[in-house]
């Protein structure tokens, strides 16, 4: 039975054939092809500058795919970011930041590469300063999970593997103006900045990097929130 769900990929040009094994291996979960359930989304994230992108839209047929989930229930904020900072690039700004990358792999990594499809968070503008803050120890884990709701930023949908290029159709394209989506992208991560202040000026009542270090904590730990998939503006609120 086909599993179809349609996907769009904003971009400054039109790609009509993505080419498996292409792209930046420091993107959030490694090299792939980046993708969002939302046309809204892509525009938001073809429109990086004043010029104009496009929303190149595909069909994808799911059946038989191997899908990694990270937003569903069987996983916290913590493999997430044990994932992110497994592939990006972060700032060592304090001791504790060298322990905490590897305390988080060793402990709370998931092989993304192991599959076909991944789906979570995308860690871009502000919602990468929020890892940043939780891994150098000025944020909790509670405020980092609250944190990367802020701004409606959604789900991306990532193929990884040949079968899943395979299986990607091309459908069409739409226009991405600048005129209304770069300023839509500007509002949304200026909008999660301020939410995030207002975060860190509450009292912090929840475990730090250098809490979960010193105290063994593991993924099953019931202090560590569990992600619940919500509906928002680019996620599809299920888990597949």
């Amino acid at each position: 039975m086909s599993r179809m769900i349609d996907l769009y990929h904003g971009s400054t040009a039109i790609i009509r054939q993505p080419e498996h094994g292409f792209g930046r291996k420091y993107n959030d979960y490694g090299l792939g092809f980046y993708c969002t359930e939302s046309e809204a989304m892509a525009k938001e994230w073809a429109c990086s500058s004043l010029e104009d992108g496009f929303a190149n839209h595909y069909r994808l047929d799911l059946e038989d795919l191997r899908i990694l989930n990270l937003n569903c229930e069987d996983y916290t904020i913590l493999n997430w970011i044990a994932v992110l900072v497994s592939h990006r690039l972060f700032r060592v700004r304090t001791p504790i930041a060298g322990r905490a990358r590897r305390y988080l792999e060793e402990h709370f990594y998931v092989n993304v590469n192991a599959y076909d499809v991944v789906i979570g968070y995308r860690a871009d503008d502000a919602y990468y300063d929020f890892a940043d803050a939780f891994l150098n120890n000025a944020i909790t884990v509670e405020q980092l999970s609250r944190a990367m709701r802020l701004g409606k930023l959604g789900e991306q949908v990532v193929l990884k593997s040949r079968p899943a290029f395979d299986r990607l159709q091309f459908a069409d394209f739409s226009i991405a103006e600048s005129n209304i989506y770069y300023p839509k992208r500007k509002a949304r991560n200026y909008d999660a900045e301020l939410d995030y202040l207002t975060i860190q000026k509450e009292d912090a009542d929840g475990l730090f990097m250098i809490d979960i270090i010193r105290g063994e904590v593991k993924n099953d730990d019931a202090r560590i929130p569990r992600n619940i998939p919500e509906q928002s503006n680019g996620s599809s609120g299920r888990c597949l």
